[in-house]
């Protein structure tokens, strides 16, 4: 059964300041994807707790974000890492 990309959504409203990745890059878990600079004037990093594939990347530099938005997608590895 092949693994579907997962969405990574906006965590708030506000403007895309970076972007740290590229389509079809592979990123580990907790590494910072995206900066937002917040409708409050502060930035965020993000970042998942997922490692994968990006498989496609949904956002543009400046482009403004809600917590509904789609900035990228991607499709998570199931390796298991670490001992049992």
């Amino acid at each position: 059964m092949r693994a579907l990309a997962q969405p990574i959504y906006s965590p708030c409203h506000g403007k895309v300041e970076n972007i740290f990745i590229n389509e079809s890059a592979y990123v580990y878990e907790w590494e910072k994807l995206f900066l937002i600079r917040n409708n409050r004037g502060f930035l965020e990093e993000i970042a998942v707790g997922m490692s994968g594939l990006i498989t496609s990347l949904e956002v543009k530099p400046n482009q403004e974000v809600t917590p509904d938005t789609v900035m990228a997608k991607v499709k998570e590895d199931l390796f298991i890492s670490g001992s049992d």
